[in-house]
C-alpha cells in the first residue's frame, strides 16, 4: 500500500537548479510544466507517435517524483528540479510549440505503469546520441516512429511491459503526512499505511518486528516496531510517528520497493 495515491496535481513546484543549489522555485500548472519540458526536450517536427511516446514518459517521470515524494520526503520544498542531471529540462518562461501544446492538452493526465501496480513509472529517458541510458532514447523513438511503430510499441521497446492509465483524476497536491503524530491509541487509515510500510521495510531489515495484523490500530506491537525502526535508522526511539519518522519510512519504503527506479 503506497503512502500517496497516484493522481495528476493541478500544480507542480519546480526548483530552478540542482536540489542542493540555492535557486528560486516556481509553481506552474502541471499541464504547462509538461508543455515546457516537452518543448525543451524534443523536436516539434518529429512524428506524432514519437511525440506522444515522449510526452507519456515526461508525464510519468514527473508523477513518479510526486507520488514517491522524492524531494519533499527529504525536506525540500519542491517537487522536482530543472537540472537534467537529476530530472527533466524546464526553461522558466519559455514558449511552447503549438503541436506539442495540443498533444499535451490531451495527454497530460495519462501516465505509464507496470501491470499490477498503481505507481507511475519512473520513466527515464535521454537523447540517445550524446547521452545514452537505461530508458527511452528520444532520437531512437523518432526512428521507430518512422518505421511505423505506434506510441505503445515505442514505449514497450524501451520499458518492456507497460500500460497506459488514461484520464487520471486531477486534484490539489497534498503531503502524505497526516498532519499530527501517530502514537499508541491512534487508529485509522494513516496507521494502516504505517503498518504496511513497516512490514515491507522489515523484509529488508529483519530487526524490525513484522506486524501480524494490519488493522489500523496503533497498539503495543506497532509501537515496538516503530521504536525498532527508529533505532535502526538513527531517529529518536520514542515509538511515535512524527513527521521525521513518517518521511524516513516513506524514503525506505520507496527504496525497498524500487518505486523511484526504472
Amino acid at each position: 500500500m503506497p503512502p500517496v495515491l497516484p493522481y495528476v496535481p493541478e500544480f507542480i513546484t519546480v526548483h530552478l537548479a540542482g536540489p542542493s543549489t540555492p535557486a528560486p522555485n516556481v509553481t506552474v500548472p502541471f499541464a504547462d510544466y509538461v508543455k515546457n519540458v516537452a518543448s525543451s526536450e524534443i523536436y516539434p517536427t518529429w512524428d506524432d507517435n514519437a511525440l506522444r511516446a515522449n510526452i507519456y514518459a515526461i508525464v510519468s517521470f514527473a508523477l513518479n517524483r510526486i507520488y514517491t515524494e522524492f524531494y519533499r520526503s527529504r525536506g525540500y520544498n519542491f517537487d522536482i528540479t530543472n537540472n537534467t542531471a537529476y530530472d527533466q529540462a524546464f526553461v522558466n518562461g519559455r514558449s511552447y510549440f503549438e503541436n506539442i501544446s495540443r498533444l499535451v492538452d490531451s495527454l497530460f493526465n495519462d501516465y505509464l505503469r507496470r501491470p499490477g501496480f498503481v505507481e507511475p513509472l519512473a520513466a527515464k529517458f535521454c537523447n540517445g546520441t550524446t547521452v545514452t541510458c537505461d530508458g527511452l532514447s528520444q532520437w531512437g523513438s523518432q526512428n521507430l516512429a518512422r518505421q511505423g511503430y505506434d506510441e505503445v510499441q515505442i514505449l514497450r521497446s524501451y520499458y518492456g511491459n507497460v500500460e497506459i492509465v488514461n484520464n487520471a483524476p486531477i486534484q490539489g497536491i497534498t503531503s502524505s503526512y497526516p498532519g499530527t503524530p501517530l502514537r499508541r491509541g491512534t487508529s485509522g487509515p494513516s496507521v494502516v499505511t504505517v503498518q504496511v510500510m513497516l512490514n515491507r521495510i522489515s523484509q529488508n531489515y529483519p530487526a524490525i518486528p513484522k506486524l501480524a495484523n494490519v488493522d489500523g490500530i496503533y497498539g503495543s506491537r506497532t509501537e515496538a516496531s516503530v521504536r525498532k525502526f527508529q533505532e535502526v535508522f538513527g531517529l529518536t526511539p520514542d515509538g511515535i510517528v512524527g513527521k521525521a519518522t513518517w518521511y524516513a519510512m516513506v524514503r525506505l519504503y520507496v527504496a525497498v520497493t524500487s518505486l523511484a527506479e526504472l
